[in-house]
């Protein structure tokens, strides 16, 4: 006769294919059920579209059939725990005063995300707007550096009954990041739950206060924890940040697939296309397109998608991220870099308006072009 343990134990022998841990240790079993040789079990994911749930729960049925019975009939239920998408308007936390959330996305690591977070956040402080800068990006959190907050103790401070973080405040932006609460020469090993509980506690347990736009930092990649951060925050809406070779390219449109899946169906503002031409200090008006040419423009055109702007490849860009001075801040005299942050920053605020007056109006003709 199997038995509830039989099946936990060699359920235990299962393991997270990347952070190799049982599927038991993860909590990520539940339901088990037996009728004779009938077995049925939840696979609980942190994510419906989880790219590793056929490899796990193939895992499962062979495990069973190898620790207990190899003649049971093994029924895998893939589940996902549900996620309140309203719970940042419903219920208090540190969201609540939030108007809008923009996800800066990419394909793939290497692009240049953070530092076009960083500078879109810088961008649009200085429209005048209120801004917060999330630093979610797990694997290479970029934010301390960028803004030389590397040293930063977080505090706590009760706002209605309840101990929130403090944001860290440098050039008039509130920041939040990973790299605050690890040690920067640890790596860490995160994935599904831990990571993704992680992050919304980052997000929901600080005290933003009144915020216009929220910046964050998405780890890069379209995995289960790009998705379930997706579908449990509320969200304007999502940049994916790209750069113009054609294997950069297909990554961008698995973003924009992520983004656009009925279960997260997150607006995607626009593309930003970093690193679109070199530009020597020595010759300003030159542009030398070493990574090819217009290859984000005509997928932004092929997908209706709005292109908010090309960013240069200039060693500035660089050096002041390094520096812990964004680009962006340079306001004296207005430098191309600068311009094309700021460029993007104002398309983005175009874009979110468009967004809104779409969810807001009953028109067929918006509706048409939702």
């Amino acid at each position: 006769m199997i038995t509830a343990t039989q099946i936990e134990m060699a359920l235990n022998h299962v393991n997270d294919p990347d952070l190799g841990q049982s599927l038991i240790q993860l909590g990520m079993i539940d339901n088990i059920e037996i009728d004779g040789q009938k077995v049925s079990f939840d696979l609980v994911l942190t994510t419906p579209a989880c790219p590793m749930r056929n490899q796990m729960s193939q895992a499962c049925v062979e495990a069973i059939h190898h620790y207990v019975d190899r003649n049971a009939e093994v029924t895998v239920n893939l589940t996902s725990r549900p996620v309140d998408t309203q719970a940042a308007d419903d219920e208090e936390n540190g969201l609540m005063y939030v108007k809008n959330t923009i996800l800066v996305a990419s394909g793939k690591g290497g692009v240049g995300k953070s530092t076009v977070a960083v500078n879109l956040a810088v961008s649009l402080a200085k429209t005048g707007a209120r801004v917060g800068l999330v630093d979610a990006d797990v694997y290479g959190p970029s934010v301390p550096i960028m803004f030389d907050v590397t040293k930063q103790d977080i505090y706590g401070e009760d706002h209605n009954g309840k101990t929130y973080m403090m944001p860290v405040e440098k050039y008039g932006i509130k920041l939040m990041s990973v790299g605050f609460m690890v040690d920067a020469e640890k790596a860490l090993v995160w994935r599904g739950p831990m990571a993704s509980n992680a992050l919304k506690q980052i997000l929901t347990e600080t005290w933003w206060g009144e915020i216009d736009y929220l910046v964050v930092d998405m780890p890069p990649g379209t995995g289960d924890i790009q998705l379930t951060m997706a579908q449990s925050l509320p969200v304007t809406g999502a940049i994916i940040v790209s750069t113009p070779q054609q294997v950069a390219l297909a990554d961008v449109v698995r973003g924009v697939q992520m983004f656009r899946n009925s279960q997260i169906d997150i607006p995607v503002l626009g593309f930003v296309e970093n690193m679109a031409y070199f530009t020597p200090a020595e010759l300003p008006n030159n542009k030398y397109y070493i990574f090819g040419h217009g290859g984000c423009r005509r997928l932004a055109e092929e997908m209706g998608i709005t292109l908010l702007g090309e960013i240069p490849l200039v060693q500035s860009i660089a050096e002041s991220g390094d520096n812990g001075k964004p680009v962006s801040l340079w306001s004296d005299t207005p430098t191309p870099e600068s311009e094309a942050f700021m460029q993007v920053a104002e398309n983005t605020i175009r874009e979110i308006s468009k967004v809104k007056h779409q969810q807001n109006c009953d028109c067929d003709c918006c509706h048409d072009h939702q």
